[in-house]
C-alpha cells in the first residue's frame, strides 16, 4: 500500500467543543487524607483543567509536531500513522523502530529522534493500533505479539531489511515478540523496561534471593497500584464512555500515572511541563482513541499466550534498568532478564522512570547510540 504524508491539524470545532467542556466540568469533593492518595489530586487537576481550556496553544503544539515527517499507510489492513526520519549525521546508523507504550503516545519518543537522526540513525516512530491517527482492528486479539508482525511488515514496506528495535511498556512487550517471532532482520532490541514476564515454570532455574525479592516487591506494587490494569482489561468499555465524555475525567485517569510511574518526585508539571502533557491528553482526546488504547489490557490478557521453555530471544539485547520504574518497584535484576533475552548490555541508569524517552531522553539516546553502533560493527 502506498506511503502517504501526513499532517496532524484539528478542525476548530473539536477545539471548541473540548474548551467548553472543560469550562463546564462537573466536580466531585475532594479526597480526604493525604493529596494523591486516593487517584489525582482535585486542587491540582482543576487547575491544569483550567489552563487547558484556557492557557494551552494547541496551534503551537500542532506546528512543533508538524516539524516532524509524518506519515500514514495500511498495513494488514490497518491504517498507522508514523513519524519517519531520515539519519544526516556521519556513520550510517542502523535504522531503528521505536514504540511507545501506555498511557502515552509517539509524542514520548520525539525528543529521541534529532539526537538519534544527527548520530546517522534512519527513525521510524509508529503510534500503537488505536492510539492517536492509527487505527485498531475491530475486532478482539490485537496483542503485542500481532502489533510485532505490523512493525515488521511497515519496516520492510519502508525499505529495510535489517534494522533495530526499542520499546518501553507495551512497546517493550511489541519488540520482544518481534525479536522473538521473526528474528532475521534485528540487529538488535533494546528495551527500557521489561514488560514481558520470562519463563519460570518446571524446568527453569530456581528464583535468585534477588529474583524472589522483585517478585515479592511487583507482586506488592500490584496490590496497591494495578486496580487500573483490572478495569482496563476487563470492562474498557465502560470506562470508556466516560473518559471519552469528560476531557477532565481523561485528565484525571492519565496524569496520575504519568507522576506516579515516573522519576518526579511527585511533581509532574516540573518533570514533563503542563505543555507536553497536555498534547498526550489532546491527542487522545480529539482522535477519540482513549478507549480503544486501553483495550490493549483487555486483548493482551485474554488472547495471549504465556511463553514457554523454549520462547528465548536471541537476537543482543540491550537494557537500559531505570530504577524509579512504576514509582519504588524498582527495575528488575539482570539474571531475571536474562532467563529470557540474550542481554549484552546491561546499563543502570541515575535517573529517570517509567516514561524514560520522554524523561532522560539524553541517557536513552546515548545508551541507544553505543549499544547499536556496537552490534552493527561488522567482526
Amino acid at each position: 500500500m502506498p506511503v502517504e504524508p501526513f499532517q496532524i491539524h484539528v478542525d476548530d470545532a473539536v477545539l471548541d467543543d473540548l474548551a467548553a467542556r472543560l469550562r463546564h466540568t462537573r466536580w466531585p469533593d475532594a479526597a480526604p487524607g493525604e493529596p494523591w492518595s486516593q487517584g489525582t489530586d482535585l486542587a491540582y487537576l482543576r487547575d491544569i483543567v483550567a489552563y487547558w481550556a484556557d492557557g494551552f496553544d494547541w496551534r503551537a503544539r500542532e506546528r512543533e509536531l508538524n516539524r516532524f515527517h509524518h506519515f500514514r499507510t495500511v498495513v494488514d489492513g490497518v491504517s498507522l500513522h508514523f513519524v519517519h526520519e531520515r539519519g544526516r549525521g556521519r556513520g550510517g546508523g542502523v535504522p531503528l523502530i521505536l514504540t511507545h507504550g501506555w498511557p502515552s503516545t509517539f509524542l514520548e519518543m520525539l525528543a529521541l529522534v534529532p539526537m538519534l537522526v544527527e548520530r546517522g540513525f534512519d527513525v521510524v516512530v509508529p503510534s500503537l493500533p488505536g492510539y492517536g491517527f492509527s487505527e485498531r482492528p475491530a475486532r478482539t486479539g490485537v496483542t503485542t505479539r500481532y502489533v510485532a508482525g505490523l512493525w515488521h511488515r511497515l519496516m520492510r514496506e519502508l525499505g529495510y531489511e535489517r534494522y533495530g528495535a526499542h520499546g518501553s511498556d507495551f512497546g517493550s512487550a511489541v519488540t520482544t515478540y518481534m525479536a522473538l517471532d521473526d528474528p532475521s532482520p534485528l540487529v538488535g532490541i533494546h528495551l527500557s523496561n521489561l514488560d514481558v514476564a520470562p519463563y519460570t515454570g518446571p524446568g527453569s532455574r530456581p528464583l535468585s534471593e534477588e529474583e524472589r525479592a522483585y517478585v515479592a516487591h511487583n507482586t506488592g506494587w500490584w496490590r496497591a497500584e494495578g486496580g487500573y490494569k483490572e478495569v482496563q482489561a476487563t470492562k474498557p468499555q465502560s470506562l470508556g464512555y466516560a473518559l471519552t465524555d469528560s476531557p477532565a475525567g481523561l485528565a484525571g485517569w492519565i496524569l496520575e500515572k504519568w507522576r506516579s510511574w515516573s522519576n518526579s518526585d511527585g511533581d509532574v508539571d516540573g518533570r514533563f511541563g503542563r505543555d507536553f502533557l497536555l498534547t498526550t491528553l489532546t491527542l487522545y482526546w480529539v482522535t477519540g482513541s482513549i478507549t480503544t488504547s486501553m483495550r490493549d489490557y483487555y486483548d493482551n490478557r485474554w488472547s495471549a499466550s504465556p511463553l514457554g521453555p523454549d520462547d528465548i530471544v536471541r537476537v543482543p539485547t540491550a537494557v537500559a534498568a531505570f530504577d524509579n520504574n512504576f514509582s519504588d518497584e524498582g527495575a528488575a535484576p539482570r539474571e531475571w532478564a536474562e532467563r529470557l533475552y540474550n542481554v549484552v548490555r546491561w546499563t543502570r541508569m541515575p535517573r529517570g522512570g517509567h516514561f524514560a524517552a520522554a524523561e532522560e531522553p539524553k541517557l536513552v539516546a546515548d545508551d541507544l547510540t553505543a549499544f547499536f553502533t556496537t552490534v552493527n560493527t561488522p567482526p
